[in-house]
C-alpha cells in the first residue's frame, strides 16, 4: 500500500466533543500520528451515546487511529509536558472557551514560541472574539442560529433539529480542511505555522447555500417546506405499496421529464411551466399527487427498478441496517470491520474519500484511557517510569 499523505505529521488532539476530535480523526485516517490528550478523568465523549460493556461506541469511531495519553493541563507539570509534545508536533487542536488555554500558559503566543511551525486549530462555538465568544457553544446552537432549524420540518410544524451532531460534523470537516491548507502553506510555500479560528456557527452557513444572498437581493426568507424543494419539483419522499419509502429528486430538467414519463404523464412535459425548476415548483401539488399516486400502487423494489431503467433519480430510504447491507456501499467499502481489543469485530464508517495514489486507512478503533502514557511520556519524552508513577499519584496524568 502506498504511503498515506499525512504520514510523518503529528497531531495533538486536546479537544472534546465533537468538532475538534472529528477533525483529528480525519487527519488520522490519512496517516497522521494523532495523540489524544485527555484529562485523567477521560474525555466525556467516551460516555456519550450508546455503549457496550461500558465501552462508548461513539468514542470507538471518533477516537480511531489515535494514541491516548492523559494530562491535567491546568497543573503546571501537565502544561509543561504538553509543551514538550508541542515542540515535536505539527498540529494542535483544542476547543476550550477563549482564554482558558491562555490561563494555563498554553495560548497561541506561548505555543508558537515553542514551535513556530505549529498549526493550531481553535474550534469553539462562536469563535475567539465577539460578544458571544465566551458563551458555551455546541453544534445545536449553530443549527439553531444558522437558519438550518428554521427551514427544517413540516410547514405547519416546529423548527426541527437534527438527531445527530450535524453542525459539529460539518465543522470537523472544515477544520481538517483548514489544517491541510495551513500545512500546505507551511511546507510547500515556505510559510510559518499559524492559528486557525474555527467557529462552529460558520461552516454550516456555507452548506445552507445562497439564503443570505437571496435575502440580501430579494428580501426573501426561506420557510419550512417539509421534504419538498423550493428549487425544483417533484422532489419529495413517497410511500410505496409495501409500506416502504423512497426519495425522488429532479434537480435537472431532463430527470424531471423522465420521472413524468415513468409515472405515465408525459403530457405535462409540454407545458411551458415545466421547462424550469421554478415553474415546476408552482405546480408542486399537481406533480406530487401524480408521482405519489403511481408510487403508492407499487412495491418499493418495482419503483426503484422502473426509475433506474428510465434513468430517473430515486433512492430507497434506509435505516442504518439497510445501509450496511446495500450493494453500492459494499462495492465502495464504505464500512470497515476492525478487530477491536475491547469488543472484537467492530464495524464503522470507512475513510470517506478514496485517494487512489495515497489512500487513507482505519488502523484501529478508539483506545483505552491513557493507554499510551508510557509509550509517549517515557519512550518519546524520556521520563522514567518512576517519574510517570509520581505524576499519576499527583493527578497530573
Amino acid at each position: 500500500m502506498a504511503e498515506a499523505p499525512l504520514t510523518g505529521v503529528r497531531v495533538l488532539d486536546v479537544a472534546t466533543i465533537l468538532a475538534g476530535p472529528l477533525a483529528a480523526a480525519l487527519l488520522g485516517d490519512f496517516g497522521a500520528d494523532v495523540i489524544k490528550v485527555e484529562h485523567p478523568r477521560g474525555d466525556s465523549i467516551r460516555s456519550h451515546g450508546a455503549d457496550k460493556d461500558g465501552h462508548g461506541l461513539l468514542w470507538k469511531l471518533v477516537g480511531r487511529n489515535k494514541r491516548t495519553v492523559t494530562l491535567d493541563l491546568s497543573k503546571p507539570e501537565g502544561a509543561e509536558l504538553l509543551l514538550r509534545l508541542v515542540e515535536r508536533s505539527d498540529v494542535l487542536i483544542e476547543n476550550f472557551r477563549p482564554g482558558v488555554m491562555e490561563r494555563w500558559n498554553l495560548g497561541w503566543e506561548q505555543l508558537h514560541a515553542h514551535n513556530p511551525r505549529l498549526v493550531m486549530l481553535r474550534a469553539t462555538g462562536f469563535g475567539q472574539f465577539g460578544p458571544y465568544a465566551k458563551r458555551p457553544g455546541f453544534g445545536t446552537l449553530a443549527e439553531a442560529m444558522s437558519g438550518f432549524a428554521a427551514i427544517t420540518g413540516e410547514p405547519d410544524g416546529p423548527p426541527t433539529l437534527p438527531p445527530f451532531g450535524l453542525a459539529d460534523g460539518i465543522a470537523g470537516l472544515a477544520g481538517a480542511m483548514a489544517i491541510a491548507f495551513a500545512l500546505y502553506h507551511r511546507d510547500a510555500r515556505g510559510g510559518d505555522g499559524q492559528m486557525i479560528d474555527l467557529a462552529i456557527i460558520e461552516p454550516i452557513l456555507t452548506v445552507l447555500g445562497a439564503q443570505p444572498t437571496v435575502y440580501d437581493q430579494l428580501g426573501l426568507i426561506a420557510r419550512r417546506t417539509g421534504n419538498r424543494s423550493t428549487n425544483n419539483a417533484p422532489r419529495n419522499t413517497y410511500r410505496t405499496r409495501d409500506g416502504r419509502w423512497v426519495a425522488v429528486s429532479t434537480s435537472a430538467n431532463t430527470i424531471a421529464e423522465r420521472v413524468m414519463r415513468v409515472v405515465g404523464h408525459p403530457e405535462v412535459i409540454d407545458e411551458p411551466w415545466f421547462a424550469s425548476g421554478n415553474g415546476r415548483v408552482q405546480h408542486v401539488e399537481e406533480l406530487d399527487a401524480t408521482v405519489g399516486a403511481w408510487i403508492a400502487q407499487r412495491d418499493a423494489e418495482e419503483v426503484v427498478r422502473c426509475f433506474e431503467e428510465a434513468g430517473a433519480a430515486v433512492a430507497p430510504i434506509y435505516d442504518v441496517a439497510q445501509a450496511l447491507d446495500d450493494p453500492q456501499y459494499r462495492a465502495l467499502s464504505s464500512f470497515v470491520t476492525l478487530e477491536d481489543e475491547d469488543l472484537g469485530p467492530l464495524r464503522m464508517q470507512n475513510v470517506m474519500a478514496r485517494m487512489l495514489g495515497t489512500p487513507g486507512r482505519v488502523r484501529f478503533a478508539g483506545r483505552r484511557l491513557g493507554q499510551d502514557n508510557e509509550n509517549v511520556f517515557c519512550s518519546e519524552l524520556g521520563l522514567s517510569r518512576e517519574e510517570l508513577l509520581s505524576l499519576r499519584e499527583r493527578g497530573v496524568v
